[in-house]
């Protein structure tokens, strides 16, 4: 299958994109300059409405961002609601800057924590926590498939967990748009890190955006998706090969993640094997789960992994 990724990366941070991809209602897109390995040309917020303004993904705590998001804004608008994918801090703590000056609520899944399951809170500690905001506290939770409509847009949660338990995408009415945040990006895979992350319930999100019939995806870095079908087709795919590669190396005996990662990982940038171990581990979890993998003694991220 042909690689799906947009790696372009010209942007700028300095303003805000209308993006004109629907009739009915307005959405602009301003990409923060936190550029990193991790969030490719920053983390993408998104402005949805006129009038009364939904945001989405405030991003980190940067004033000149902050500022900027409310720069792009008309004379004769007001943010009314801010909504957050998850809590990570490239994507949450920017939203208590702007509830605090446009007093709009903040509205998600719930704090950082909220929806793991009970396979990934019953396991030791196991490092990760990556970019966690343990600090976010939305106003108002919302629960799968939760509707909020106001001015001229609507929005319906999904609860899409995998990248992070609380994350939620977010379907801008009968559009077929939906932001994604971190679950389907436009330049690359997602990082799963356990127990934060967990690949089963990750796979299940994929699985669960496959069964709609979106046309694009608004992801929280990189391009717009224009073809979620096959992105997601693409990244299931992607997945199972990982898995498949797992299994494969156990075959020669019990390896531990970091050996794991770097017999399977041959042609990844070293700066991004440390994210590569975390998915291993997430997907070694995801392969206990399903009765084909075991650990000698407790699970770990440094533990010995074998075939059942």
């Amino acid at each position: 299958m042909a690689d799906p990724f947009n790696r372009d990366t010209r942007v700028d941070h300095d303003r805000a994109e209308d993006l004109a991809i629907d009739a009915s209602v307005r959405v602009r897109r301003l990409t923060c300059d936190n550029v990193s390995p991790m969030t490719f040309t920053g983390t993408q917020s998104y402005l949805v409405g006129s009038g009364d303004v939904a945001v989405i993904d405030p991003g980190p705590m940067r004033d000149g961002h902050l500022g900027r998001l409310l720069a792009a804004l008309e004379p004769n608008e007001r943010i009314s609601h801010i909504f957050v994918t998850h809590s990570h801090l490239d994507h949450s703590p920017g939203a208590t800057w702007l509830a605090y000056r446009t007093g709009a609520p903040v509205l998600a899944f719930g704090p950082h924590g909220a929806g793991m399951s009970t396979v990934m809170r019953g396991l030791p500690d196991l490092g990760g926590g990556e970019g966690a905001d343990p600090d976010f506290v939305p106003d108002r939770r919302l629960t799968d498939g939760a509707t909020v409509a106001h001015g001229d847009w609507s929005l319906s949660a999904l609860h899409t967990p995998g990248h992070l338990s609380n994350h939620l995408s977010f379907a801008l009415g009968d559009t077929g748009i939906v932001f994604t945040g971190d679950t389907v990006m436009g330049w690359a895979t997602t990082l799963v890190s356990p127990p934060d992350g967990d690949m089963a319930a990750f796979m299940g999100s994929l699985a669960r955006l496959s069964e709609r019939t979106d046309r694009v995806f608004l992801p929280g870095h990189g391009s717009a998706v224009t073809d979620p079908a096959g992105m997601l087709a693409h990244q299931t795919a992607h997945r199972k090969a990982r898995a498949r590669q797992v299994l494969q190396a156990l075959e020669q005996g019990p390896s531990d993640p970091a050996t794991l990662t770097r017999r399977i990982y041959t042609d990844v940038d070293p700066k991004l094997l440390p994210a590569a171990r975390r998915n291993v581990l997430s997907t070694l979890i995801w392969m206990i789960e399903d009765g084909k993998v075991d650990a000698r003694g407790a699970i770990a991220s440094d533990a010995q992994f074998h075939l059942v």
